[in-house]
């Protein structure tokens, strides 16, 4: 297709060429059309094969000098070390490519979830589809906040700007005019009645037929659409990454000394030269980064269950630090289904039982349960909130809430009160023969209705409003006239319920005595006042414990909304984000101060009311100047800027624009504050594991390092052979460090403070537990071989007492690992079903290497017996259990001291 000459073309010159009409493409069509022109995808040109990411594994310079030197071994005649060498390499190669695989199909995965969607006429409906499903000829309906999903011709528009510097370089929004016919030379920039993949609708409407998709598209000329940052190293990757190639350095550091130590102690030199270039493949932690990608993803697949899209895995530890969550109150803190709680009619105060869209509720007056069908006024006045309604409601299957929804808020919060009072089915009782819309000046709406031979305007408005047009009050079964008295009782009760930060609207009525009447008079006036509904946004259910539980996590609550102050402060105060003391700041109160003394307020500010979204921006920046790490949630076009600037930018999946999407680091699948809070917790969780494997693949490799150094220092033979210095790592450093990755949180993560940002990786005493353990790890293993040696045992028996002291060890170890401040003795071991058969599948290899003739006589070992094993398990648990049982000693110690001093004070 010719698609540079569109924009020069009039729109139903497009509409033709392209066989369509603004009713859109039949489904058939559709698929017909999807076989010639494909998905509306860009092509991924950084894609790497299988095989290349196969072969990538045995890169890694000390892997090479391996296979180098197991060739050379081959070649001297040791067939069955070189071939059982090359296996290992090949089996930690087959262990990478697994990792790296499965990391990529789950960013693969979140790249899915993060793709846009896009709305569609197609048989002449309205429908939401997945953007990568458009084809040529589709209409497609835009507005403010959307990422235009392909190429097209605008056919219908109102107000319309896009901002489209993807393609153009200028920032500031192009107003776009259907209308306009360009030159076919003219340039992107001046295509007014064209839009582009990629670009962003910032304000207005607009309808459009698509004219190229996928690669056609000018977006898939230029540039890939596809968001990299998933793919960009995390700060804890490149820290771990210059960590990994410093330990490489201190490895082969260490490896030279053992070397020359067997060397100097009369060891041949090829035989220490294979076990010196073994240990080294050993103790370099080359999978280091491979494993902390695992970790990230898998966590990211567990807050994708949670309903948390990660966008940019660097948020993932930002998340951990988090001090300050910045939330909207609708949608988020709240159910955003408004709620008739409280009713005042016939001089009673009536209350409403049952939140958001529940159908089952009931009427209690003064403590006690009311049938509302048998008062007059409360009857009159559910029925007029039905009648006088452009709202859609359906009961779903079950009975007890609604489906099918649609409408105004408030307009389906009268009818979910209609069903709870039993009038679910005004039409069949009322026949609407004419209504006169909400209008912004009178502030209210009225219906013209007819019952049999009745008629009746029903009215629905501005409580205080609609006073001034009523004559008379429903009390009791009649109609009393309007008193000076009876009116300012109303205005009471509309002041007393609007205290409690309810929405209030009036309803009146008006009798007709003839059809004739009814059509000639002024239908909102004369009126016959009813009662008084009061409404609200009711908060989530979930939302209070959530709080209290970012609350323990030293993580304070901040509500930012643009509604009335009077209802943020009473929602904070009921989720308990508002403390005494608290403060709260309006809009009004923002523009008026400096930065530097928003700077000192927001220390204690809890609720912003009555903000814009501008405001939100102001806050952040202060809030940061205060040092706080903060998480900042938001929705609109507006909201990007805040979400951005923000620590972790947070927008609703639900509710938020593709503006709002594209500068958040995190989305809400369901727009829910829990979400943010449980997202915190995986957060914390994630890092949490990857501090678990570091600091148990460093102390393992510590000990497989001093187990060889003082024993070539001490002049004593080699305690492993280079074909079990492999095993031990495969199989103690593989799947056990992987399951490590899935951990479950510790009972105490929300409940320490946030971590601070720029925490190193062995802060918190971590390089002494891994040293220490390492230590201890060495020294179990020399003992056990020293003692062996004195034994009179044979060279093939030492070894594998101090092969299986070292395996067992580290097995042992990996359940210490999983606190990372209590010890082995903290947590339940069966916890971690997939720790548990990890390493059992671990001991089951190992075993295979002593009980198995052939691999015994591969791996140079001898079977043990009881009483070796005895000596084997005592001596590898030894370096864990002491040090456990030392910690927990402190511990408690140091919860006495507290306790003392806590008794002391009192």
């Amino acid at each position: 297709m010719e698609q540079q000459t569109w924009h020069a073309q009039s729109e139903a010159e497009c509409l033709a060429r392209l066989e369509t009409s603004l009713d859109g493409l039949s489904q058939a069509e559709v698929e017909r059309r999807r076989e010639v022109h494909g998905l509306n995808l860009l092509h991924d040109g950084n894609k790497v094969s299988l095989l290349t990411v196969f072969f990538n594994q045995f890169r890694d310079f000390m892997t090479l000098v391996l296979i180098a030197a197991t060739l050379i071994s081959g070649l001297l005649g040791e067939y069955t070390d070189a071939v059982t060498i090359i296996a290992i390499v090949f089996l930690n190669g087959i262990l990478g490519f697994v990792q790296e695989v499965r990391a990529e199909r789950s960013l693969k995965a979140l790249k899915e979830l993060t793709a846009p969607v896009a709305k569609v006429r197609r048989d002449g409906a309205v429908v939401e589809v997945s953007a990568k499903e458009l084809v040529p000829g589709d209409i497609v309906l835009l507005e403010d906040g959307d990422r235009v999903p392909a190429d097209g011709r605008i056919v219908r528009a109102r107000s319309l700007e896009v901002e489209e510097s993807a393609l153009t370089g200028e920032s500031v929004p192009v107003a776009k005019d259907p209308r306009v016919r360009v030159p076919a030379d003219s340039p992107l920039a001046e295509r007014r009645n064209m839009v582009y993949m990629g670009t962003m609708v910032t304000r207005g409407r607009a309808e459009y037929v698509v004219t190229a998709t996928g690669m056609q598209t000018e977006m898939g000329k230029i540039a890939d659409l596809i968001d990299q940052s998933e793919d960009q190293e995390t700060p804890l990757q490149k820290r771990l990454d210059q960590l990994g190639k410093t330990l490489v350095w201190i490895s082969l550091g260490i490896t030279v000394l053992v070397v020359v130590a067997g060397v100097m102690h009369g060891h041949a030199l090829y035989e220490m030269f294979l076990a010196g270039v073994s240990l080294a493949v050993a103790a370099i932690p080359e999978g280091l980064p491979a494993i902390v990608t695992i970790a990230l993803a898998l966590g990211v697949q567990r807050m994708i269950k949670r309903n948390a899209i990660v966008r940019r895995l660097p948020s993932v530890e930002t998340l951990g630090c988090a001090t300050v969550i910045c939330s909207d109150k609708t949608g988020t803190l709240t159910q955003n289904k408004m709620t008739v709680t409280q009713i005042y009619a016939d001089g009673l105060y009536v209350e409403v039982t049952g939140s958001g869209h529940q159908l089952q509720g009931e009427f209690v007056a003064n403590g006690r349960r009311i049938e509302p069908g048998r008062r007059a006024a409360l009857k009159s006045l559910v029925e007029i909130a039905a009648v006088c309604n452009q709202a859609h409601l359906e009961p779903g299957a079950d009975g007890v809430s609604a489906q099918a929804v649609k409408g105004d808020p408030t307009e389906i919060a009268l009818l979910v009160l209609a069903h709870k009072a039993g009038f679910a089915k005004p039409d069949s009782v009322y026949e609407r023969v004419d209504e006169r819309p909400f209008d912004a000046d009178r502030k209210m709406m009225s219906v013209l209705v007819r019952s049999d031979d009745e008629w009746f305007a029903f009215v629905k408005g501005a409580p205080d409003v609609l006073l001034a047009r009523c004559t008379h009050v429903l009390l009791g079964n009649r109609e009393e006239p309007m008193g000076q008295s009876l009116c300012k009782q109303i205005l009471a009760a509309n002041e007393q319920m609007a205290s409690r930060a309810l929405r209030n609207l009036g309803f009146a009525y008006r009798r007709f005595r003839s059809a004739e009447e009814a059509r000639q008079a002024d239908w909102e006036s004369e009126l016959v006042f009813v009662g008084i509904c009061g409404m609200i946004d009711p908060p989530r259910d979930e939302a209070k414990a959530a709080i209290a539980k970012a609350k323990s996590a030293g993580i304070r609550t901040v509500m930012i909304t643009g509604d009335h102050q009077a209802t943020a402060t009473a929602i904070a105060k009921q989720l308990d984000i508002l403390p005494p003391g608290g403060r709260v700041l309006t809009g009004a109160d923002l523009e008026s101060l400096d930065d530097k003394r928003l700077s000192n307020l927001v220390r204690d500010t809890y609720v912003y009311a009555r903000v814009t979204p501008e405001h939100k921006l102001r806050i952040v920046r202060a809030l940061q100047a205060n040092h706080e790490v903060v998480a900042m949630t938001g929705d609109g076009v507006n909201d990007a800027p805040a979400i951005k600037q923000a620590d972790i930018g947070i927008a609703m999946g639900q509710s938020g624009t593709d503006v709002a999407k594209e500068a958040s680091s995190l989305i809400l699948a369901d727009d829910n504050y829990a979400t943010i809070v449980a997202a915190v917790e995986e957060g914390r969780a994630i890092y949490d594991n990857i501090k678990k494997f570091i600091r148990y693949l460093l102390a393992s490799n510590v000990g497989e390092i001093l187990t060889m150094f003082l024993a070539m220092l001490a002049g004593w033979p080699l305690p492993l052979s280079p074909i079990q210095i492999l095993w031990v790592n495969l199989v103690t450093d593989g799947l056990p460090a992987i399951a490590l990755g899935i951990d479950a949180p510790e009972d105490d993560i929300m409940s320490r403070p946030p971590r601070n940002v720029h925490e190193g990786i062995f802060a918190r005493g971590m390089a002494v537990k891994i040293l220490s353990r390492g230590v201890l790890i060495g020294l179990a293993t020399l003992a056990v071989f020293a003692w062996s040696l004195r034994q009179g045992t044979d060279l093939a028996h030492a070894q594998t007492m101090a092969y299986a002291t070292l395996t067992m060890a580290q097995l042992i170890l990996v359940f210490d690992s999983r606190s990372l401040e209590g010890g082995i003795l903290r947590r339940n071991p069966f916890e971690n079903v997939w720790l548990l058969l990890a390493v059992l599948s671990s001991v089951a290899l190992f075993a295979c290497t002593m009980y198995v003739p052939r691999m015994a006589e591969v791996f140079h070992t001898t079977p043990l017996g009881p009483g070796d094993w005895a000596i084997v398990l005592v001596a590898a648990a030894v370096p864990t259990f002491a040090l456990s049982v030392r910690r927990m000693g402190r511990n408690r110690l140091h919860k006495l001291q507290q306790r003392s001093g806590s008794d002391a004070a009192a």
